[in-house]
């Protein structure tokens, strides 16, 4: 079979010249002659789609005359597509033969084209720094951006030694809550107060006021407020940053940082890859057409920036589930059974017209994180893990298992459900009507129409799964672990076969909906516990 694509190869360059990477599969790379034609077909070859070309950079081509090819393509992309695809084309800068490579020529004219390309490709490459297998390769890229953008060095050195600071905190307050361990009240006073001490001295103060947001560079974060920062409760205890920020009317603005964790998003990985997020990003972008309610998904910033160590950026005026639950009983075991809670919450921060759009934003948020998170596969969805704004929206956080790799205690998975879709969720969406209603049937159709627009983007999602094999993500390390991408999006079955089994995971997800009822209440009961 392979003997005969080779043989058609001129009538694939005539008819269907985006089967390129098929072909190639064929070549027997040993033989000379066949070599000799690549070279020569690849000069006449018409130009893919950069999207079509990005899969010529996976490992299965490491031929250097390929991969100049694909990054001719690649030149046709706009700054705005780039940014989106940044970290994948970071990722396979390792499967480049030599250091000195047309990818690293693109990304570095084109970084010093456009600061925010610069900006992500620093942080992107420095990340990973501290990895033997791309130190050098990394080192040399850096230093050249940073030899050809001077004035960008010193934004970028403020910023490094603003993150410094914020390791120095974090280990101090490490240190605090160790010795501290006996009285976890006296622990909490006392590590807070010297975090405030901390933040209020003037080597602290200055470093870490007036700089260029590392999560967003357009964003200039002018002073902390000092008052309104803390630490969280977690075994690595994330600082709670909170800036006033001249340039967004005196809004605040929240940062997390996490130091010696995974940085659980698009789920983090051992060395603080993102991974889910960035496809979040992309199922949110015009450049998919993932039309209304994909456009819902709140693809907020998170960003690595060293060894187990990033920032993610705090989602304003929103609230956990399992919060807003809590907050409405007095029992926790019976919070996560008060289907009124949710809907409660939203009509006392809307009303009138604003509670009709706030139901609309939440009906296609909510339709959009369906589809996401099962075509991804995404696990650990306790209600901690699930959000609201004060506007509806509602959205999906610390992605930790994906590709279908769910939680198990004592052999049984806690996950059950292809989905999360609660009956407390349906409650919102049919605005407190009981019986299934036509804003029900209009959810469905919603969820559906995105499954299928996400099908049709299906290759895209299995390219960008593979070039990001070698990013350390702990549940993405083989050809194997994409199957489950392939499988939940049907991609071998008809539009008709896929609607068919989406339809059957929809109804068992809410058929079975009260086993996640049942989740949430241990871990509202566990959390109650802990407070």
């Amino acid at each position: 079979m392979l003997d005969l694509i080779w043989t058609l190869r001129y009538d694939c360059r005539e008819n269907f010249p985006q089967s390129l990477p098929k072909l190639l599969l064929s070549v027997k790379w040993s033989k000379h002659e066949d070599m000799a034609q690549l070279q020569a077909l690849l000069q006449i070859w018409p130009k893919l789609s950069p999207r079509d070309a990005l899969e010529l950079l996976d490992f299965n081509y490491p031929d250097q005359y390929v991969r100049e090819y694909a990054v001719c393509c690649l030149r046709d992309m706009s700054d705005e597509e780039l940014s989106q695809y940044l970290l994948q084309l970071v990722q396979v800068l390792r499967y480049e033969p030599y250091y000195d490579c047309a990818l690293t020529h693109f990304l570095l004219e084109r970084a010093q084209g456009n600061r925010k390309i610069g900006h992500f490709l620093f942080w992107h490459l420095r990340s990973e720094i501290h990895m033997p297998a791309v130190s050098v390769q990394f080192a040399l890229i850096l230093e050249a951006y940073c030899r050809g953008s001077i004035p960008h060095i010193e934004v970028l050195k403020k910023q490094v030694e603003a993150l410094n600071k914020l390791k120095s905190v974090n280990e101090l307050i490490k240190l605090g809550t160790t010795k501290n361990a006996r009285s976890k009240t006296k622990e909490a006073m006392l590590t807070k107060e010297a975090m405030m001490t901390c933040l209020r001295q003037s080597g602290y103060s200055e470093t870490l006021s007036d700089l260029h947001s590392p999560l967003n560079p357009n964003v200039l974060l002018s002073g902390i407020n000092v008052e309104r920062c803390r630490y969280m409760d977690s075994k690595m205890k994330p600082l709670w940053i909170v800036y006033n920020n001249k340039l967004m009317g005196g809004d605040t603005l929240g940062i997390i940082f996490k130091n010696g964790d995974v940085i659980s998003v698009f789920l983090y990985p051992p060395h603080s890859r993102m991974d889910m997020f960035t496809m979040f990003q992309l199922m949110s972008s015009g450049s998919l057409l993932l039309s209304l309610y994909m456009c819902r998904i709140v693809p907020y910033g998170c960003l690595a920036t060293g060894d187990r160590a990033g920032l993610i950026e705090v989602v304003s005026s929103a609230d956990t589930i399992a919060n807003i639950q809590l907050t409405s009983s007095n029992v926790a075991a019976a919070a996560a059974f008060n289907k009124d809670a949710l809907l409660n919450w939203l009509k006392e921060r809307n009303s009138g017209d604003a509670l009709d759009r706030a139901i609309e934003e939440f009906t296609l948020s909510c339709a959009g994180y369906c589809v996401a998170t099962y075509v991804l596969g995404i696990g650990d969805r306790h209600s901690d893990n699930i959000m609201v704004r004060s506007t509806g929206q509602l959205f999906h956080i610390d992605f930790g298992h994906i590709l279908g790799n769910f939680k198990s205690k004592f052999g049984i998975k806690r996950e059950r459900v292809p989905f999360i879709l609660t009956h407390d969720f349906i409650h919102v969406i049919q605005q407190g009507k009981t019986g299934y209603t036509e804003k029900f049937g209009s959810f469905r159709q919603y969820c559906e129409e995105a499954y299928l627009i996400l099908r049709k983007n299906g290759n895209l999602f299995i390219t960008l799964f593979a070039l990001m094999l070698t990013a350390g993500l702990p549940e993405l390390t083989s050809v194997k672990d994409i199957q489950y991408l392939k499988d939940s999006l049907a991609l071998g079955k008809t539009d008709e076969e896929a609607l068919k089994q989406f339809r059957q995971k929809f109804d068992e997800a809410l058929r079975e909906s009260w086993t996640t009822k049942v989740n949430w209440m241990a871990h509202n009961v566990a959390k109650d516990n802990r407070s």
